[in-house]
């Protein structure tokens, strides 16, 4: 059983193909014509050993927000596609990861009901030119399309490039934990029969 999914969402704001192998190695093709989201999608796959292509064009013109929540829908609508029934899968991941001083926790769970706890104290408004509101929007996109619970918290932090970067690796490393597959668990890892 494949456990892949491709996404296109075109609206009068952004493009998007999206494409992931939640079975891969990690490698990733990336051009949502952000750099500093590249790199951080990047993280995701190489930590989460999932294969992730993205392609997307938006009004940047504007602002980055359009761009970036609509990759956060379609990674959040792959992952849900990919991951089908959650039969068999071990279904709640966590990850610390520091780098440097920058220390984030992420916990999340396959758990078809939306939620996302977000605490982030930043020092500086962006990073890389980036402003950093965005990355809220992305996991809260991520999340309401994945269908998962998702705690995202940076335990502590002086650079915002180390805290975000944290938190992306945190993401691909939980991310890598839920969706493996539990040779113990047969069935739909709930006592409800279904997620």
């Amino acid at each position: 059983m494949t456990r892949t999914a491709s996404i296109e969402r075109t609206t009068n704001e952004t493009s998007v193909r999206l494409s992931l192998d939640l079975d891969g190695s990690g490698k990733a093709e990336l051009n949502s014509s952000i750099p500093f989201l590249d790199h951080m999608l990047d993280q995701i796959a190489r930590h989460g050993l999932i294969d992730l292509s993205v392609e997307a064009k938006g009004d940047r013109e504007i602002d980055d927000h359009h761009t970036v929540e609509d990759i956060g829908i379609c990674l959040g609508e792959a992952l849900r596609e990919a991951i089908g029934n959650k039969a068999g899968i071990v279904r709640y991941g966590h990850a610390y990861v520091p780098l440097d001083e920058a220390l984030s926790r992420v916990v999340l769970d396959f758990s078809g009901r939306p939620g996302l706890e977000y605490h982030i104290a930043f020092p500086k408004e962006t990073v890389g030119g980036f402003d950093i509101d965005l990355f809220k929007e992305f996991f809260q996109a991520v999340s309401n399309h994945a269908r998962i619970t998702l705690h995202i918290d940076t335990l502590r932090g002086a650079n915002n490039h180390h805290i975000i970067e944290t938190v992306f690796k945190a993401f691909g490393r939980a991310l890598r934990m839920a969706i493996a597959p539990d040779a113990r668990q047969g069935g739909i890892p709930s006592t409800k029969g279904a997620l």
